[in-house]
This record gives C-alpha cells, sequence and structure tokens, in this order.
C-alpha cells in the first residue's frame, strides 16, 4: 500500500517528467484556469475522476465528498463547502457542464440503505449519517422496490438514485437553474462500476443507467 513517502517519491517524478516535459502547460495554468466541466464525484479512493477520464491538470474543476452528494439550495448559516464550490464553478469560471458521477460499491451509499450509523453520535458516524440522510426519500424508492434484499441490485440502485438526488439538489439552485433554462448549462448524470470500469450514463428521460459508448466520437 501507498503511504507518503512512496506519495513523495510520485511527486519527485511528476517533477522530472510529468511537470518538465508540460511546462508550457503550467506556465498558462499560473495564470489562471479555465475547465469547461465541473464533476462532482465520491471521496472513494477507487474512483478518481481525473484518472477515469484521462484528464489533464486545468480541464476539469472537482469537488468530492461523501457518495457524490449536492445539498439542495439553502440560505442559512452554515458552512456551505459544496455549494460554495458550485456557486465558483458555475458564476466565476462559467463552466457549461456538470457532471455527477456516483460509482459501485460507495461505502456513504451503503450506510444510507442501510441506516447503521443512524444513532451514531458525531466522530463516531454521525456526520456521516447527518450528510447523507440527504438520501432519505431516495433510499424509501428504494425499499419499496427491493424490500428486506440488500444484495448487490438494491446497492446499485442505491447508488443511482443518489445520483438523481444531487442533480435535483442541483436544480434549486437559482444559478444553474436559469443557466440549464437558458441552454448555458447542461447536467450529466453518470456511475461508475468499479468492478468492470464500465461508466453508465443517465437518460433522464426514462430515468435508466446505460453504458457510455467505447467508440471514438
Amino acid at each position: 500500500m501507498t503511504d507518503f513517502s512512496d506519495m513523495l517519491e510520485g511527486y519527485r517524478r511528476f517533477r522530472n517528467t510529468g511537470w518538465t516535459q508540460q511546462r508550457e502547460r503550467w506556465d498558462e495554468l499560473s495564470e489562471g484556469q479555465s475547465p469547461r466541466v465541473m464533476v462532482i464525484a465520491c471521496s472513494d479512493s477507487r474512483v478518481d475522476p481525473a484518472q477515469i477520464f484521462d484528464t489533464s491538470p486545468g480541464e476539469i474543476f472537482v469537488v468530492r465528498n461523501v457518495a457524490a452528494l449536492v445539498p439542495p439550495f439553502e440560505t442559512n448559516p452554515g458552512h456551505h463547502g459544496v455549494s460554495a464550490a458550485l456557486e465558483f464553478a458555475v458564476q466565476v469560471l462559467k463552466v457549461g457542464e456538470i457532471v455527477v458521477m456516483g460509482h459501485g460499491k460507495c461505502g456513504g451509499c451503503k450506510a444510507a440503505l442501510s441506516q447503521e450509523l443512524k444513532d451514531a453520535p458525531p466522530g463516531e458516524g454521525g456526520f456521516i449519517h447527518n450528510w447523507i440522510d440527504m438520501l432519505d426519500d431516495a433510499r424509501d424508492k428504494v425499499v419499496a422496490r427491493f424490500g428486506d434484499d440488500r444484495g448487490r441490485d438494491a446497492h446499485r440502485a442505491m447508488e443511482q438514485e443518489g445520483v438523481k438526488v444531487s442533480l435535483a439538489n442541483l436544480r434549486t439552485f437559482p444559478c444553474v437553474r436559469t443557466k440549464e433554462r437558458d441552454g448555458e448549462l447542461k447536467l450529466v448524470g453518470a456511475f461508475f462500476a468499479i468492478a468492470d470500469g464500465q461508466l453508465h450514463l443517465l437518460d433522464e428521460a426514462s430515468g435508466e443507467f446505460h453504458p457510455a459508448s467505447l467508440e471514438t466520437a
């Protein structure tokens, strides 16, 4: 397993290869960024958007958190990290697309479905539970469909419902709603299956996820 000393070795390789070979690109980035896409993904170490989409530095603006969740638009006092990042991406960077990417084997979605952290105090699972309670309505849908079954199909349904929750919550933000209506912003739902490395895209009309084409567009 990688520890920080291994990461430092990676940094040295980066300085000798990636940074040096792309010096012109890094000079451009030192003046600012202009990504066209924002990606909202899970913090899970297995689902790095930059690796999955094979992007270079400066190409995507990424926010990662437990279960790739977006909270609804709220004006109450507090620290609204995802909302701040979203506001910056949409209003300052003026991204043209926002991709919400859920994934297989998501621990946050599993906890939302099982409710295993429901009574945990803060610092022992309570923070996680308070965050994933955004998935309570989605959980009700999954339970109505699968009952007490907590197998792979139920978990995947929960993971994919989570993507839909974040898309719905994105549309509660006035800036997102207005820009989407005016054709200045597109929202995309995606799901990455760790087991087979397959990306699935959401058809919002049908509510179904389908494998992304491997053919060059």
